[in-house]
């Protein structure tokens, strides 16, 4: 049985000390904070990350560069005979295609999923990778699986302060002043390659409700009768907030919840700044008959 290995970006959420817990290669994204180059659970924690935010300090994200990207590449092959590699969807990044195309140069031993993820459930789909694996699936055809049900997924998002999504041009600066003034929060929801609003609520009690009950529909209609189905949560909050956070979403979900709150991925928190909450729901890979 050949040995794979299963590799993925920081934007899953995942920190180096878990995915070393796992056994998962995890390749650091890299962000530019005042013109200073950073890497994210290396030279860059979330703490720094948030305190440099809130001064206001310039900051962007970056695709990983291919050098980096092959180091760690070779660096899983040495020991493994195939990978997975599991990137941030294509549809917030290029650095999925940016991998597909330098894995034209394995001869079939990298595999590139584009499995439309981010944050949770892109953790989801390393964790269901590595069962995959455990089941003695080829690299190829855990790539499969997980490109299958790629779409079994959905995030929602809100955010506390509307001028991180104004610094990003998610929304206009007229938009972001009256909805600071008004108390407005957005919500946003992330479905397949999609990052579009939801809804707007006045507060954010109003706003957790408009996700919880997006959630609620989702069990209900999309993923109504379908096996293993749970609810995570993110948030980019303070650990009482988070406690707080996951309270109301055991008591709405109850055993369907998976019983923690993830951090957002700095790539997320660089839209939403710090006070942001997500949840989602997500179905994890099936083991393919053979």
């Amino acid at each position: 049985m050949n040995r794979i290995a299963i590799v993925t970006d920081s934007n899953s959420g995942m920190s180096p000390e878990e995915a070393q817990e796992r056994g998962v290669y995890l390749l650091p994204m890299p962000f530019f904070i005042d013109g200073k180059l950073y890497f994210e659970g290396v030279t860059l924690n979330r703490e720094e990350f948030y305190r440099r935010q809130a001064e206001d300090a310039e900051i962007s994200t970056s695709q990983p560069t291919p050098g980096d990207v092959l180091e760690l590449w070779d660096r899983a092959l040495e020991t493994n005979d195939e990978l997975v590699y599991i990137p941030m969807s294509s549809a917030l990044s290029g650095s999925c295609a940016t991998a597909r195309a330098l894995a034209e140069d394995y001869d079939g031993r990298v595999h590139v999923v584009d499995n439309q993820r981010i944050s949770v459930t892109q953790w989801q789909s390393v964790l269901d990778a590595l069962e995959l694996a455990r089941a003695g699936l080829s690299a190829g055809e855990i790539a499969a699986a997980l490109t299958e049900e790629r779409l079994e997924a959905s995030i929602y998002i809100t955010v506390d302060n509307l001028k991180y999504l104004k610094k990003g041009g998610r929304i206009t600066p007229a938009a972001a002043a009256l909805g600071t003034v008004l108390n407005i929060k957005p919500v946003l929801q992330i479905q397949g390659d999609k990052l579009d609003a939801l809804s707007i609520a006045p507060g954010m009690k109003a706003a957790k409700h408009i996700m919880l009950d997006a959630v609620e529909r989702d069990l209900e209609r999309r993923f109504a009768g379908k096996k293993g189905v749970y609810v995570g949560a993110a948030c980019s909050c303070g650990p009482e907030e988070a406690r707080e956070w996951a309270e109301e979403i055991r008591e709405r979900f109850g055993e369907l919840y998976n019983g923690w709150v993830a951090p957002l991925a700095l790539s997320i928190g660089c839209h939403t700044g710090p006070g942001a909450f997500g949840v989602g729901c997500v179905k994890p890979a099936s083991i393919p008959e053979r």
